[in-house]
């Protein structure tokens, strides 16, 4: 009872997701809008709970959502947004099988978001910022380098900080190239690149195409031109999930984020490091809730853009299935 009482709290930290994908730029909303994801926290019972809100539309132009808690994933209805005012309603379902509906009101103002939670357990206020995107060219690069008929290897990491901006580090078979002036402008990624070596200094440019399976440009310098084609590490599992939690009380919809350092997001829940072996996936949930210590462990596999595997934790197990959300490319046109 406790342990159920204690999950009950947990899942009131929560997670409003309707963006489809974590780098995807919300259609129509821009950075001053509703759609994208918003860090917010409440207080409930003494507790600050930290959340985020996010907003998207469906394809027939509809604002969507789903709320992302602790325990899983429920669908929004009624989501409005006029004039700076946001609306939504929620339900889920009770113990006892009955029916709890609450409703969201709030607004948007000088880039933060503030409203009241209301419902059968009473009122509660939500206030917060919009979070940092993750740019897609993040992350760790695998090069090849090609020129005439040989290849040279390199490895090109590129960071983010909280305003975007990106940094990057370049190494290859002679060492490590100082980067600078690392720019992601719609899908075209581009940086100058330069050795200090003495014995063969070298500076030279990369400009390259983010595309659905990889990254394909060119170095150039005074020297001539090779053609870099690049694979991002762990790629296969970079994105988001969407995933089916099955145990004796039945399927709940769950979410699972993996951001290009690796680290992710299991529904509310921030998630350390995800390991990737092979097809082989892991990861584990360490929380301290007061004087008690809980703890989720996953370990599955990928395979055909499919995770499964089994969630483990004190009170028993699940069993994970789901699928990744697959992004499409669009072409800009002049």
């Amino acid at each position: 009872m406790r342990d159920q009482r204690l999950l009950k709290v947990v899942a009131l930290g929560v997670v409003l997701v309707l963006s489809t994908q974590v780098w995807a730029q919300p259609a129509g909303g821009g950075r001053g809008g509703l759609f994208g994801d918003w860090l917010v926290k409440s207080e409930f019972n003494g507790r600050t709970m930290e959340s985020i809100l996010s907003f998207s539309r469906d394809q027939d132009g509809n604002q969507t959502g789903q709320w992302i808690g602790f325990m899983g994933v429920s669908d929004l209805k009624n989501v409005t947004f006029e004039d700076g005012q946001i609306s939504f309603t929620r339900e889920t379902p009770g113990r006892d099988g009955e029916t709890m509906t609450s409703t969201f009101k709030g607004r948007i103002a000088d880039g933060k978001l503030t409203g009241t939670v209301s419902g059968g357990r009473g009122d509660y206020a939500l206030e917060g910022q919009r979070a940092p995107r993750t740019p897609r060219a993040a992350g760790i690069w695998e090069m090849t380098l090609t020129r005439e008929d040989r290849q040279f290897p390199a490895t090109l990491e590129i960071k983010a900080d909280n305003e975007g901006q990106l940094t990057a580090t370049w190494k290859g078979e002679r060492g490590e190239m100082k980067v600078s002036g690392v720019q992601l402008e719609r899908n075209t990624l581009t940086m100058a690149l330069k050795s200090d070596n003495p014995d063969r200094p070298w500076e030279a440019t990369f400009e390259g195409q983010l595309q659905q399976d990889g990254l394909s440009g060119a170095v150039k310098s005074e020297r001539g031109e090779m053609a870099a084609q690049g694979k991002r590490r762990g790629d296969a599992l970079i994105g988001t999930w969407n995933l089916d939690a099955t145990s004796e009380r039945g399927t709940r919809k769950q979410r699972l984020v993996v951001y290009p350092d690796m680290t992710a997001r299991y529904n509310a829940t921030p998630v350390k490091k995800v390991t990737l072996e092979g097809d082989k996936v892991s990861f584990k949930i360490a929380m301290t809730f007061g004087d008690r210590d809980f703890e989720m462990d996953f370990a599955g596999k990928i395979q055909d853009g499919k995770l499964s595997g089994e969630m483990t934790t004190g009170m028993g197990s699940q069993k994970i299935t789901g699928t990744k959300v697959v992004r499409t490319f669009r072409r800009r046109t002049q």
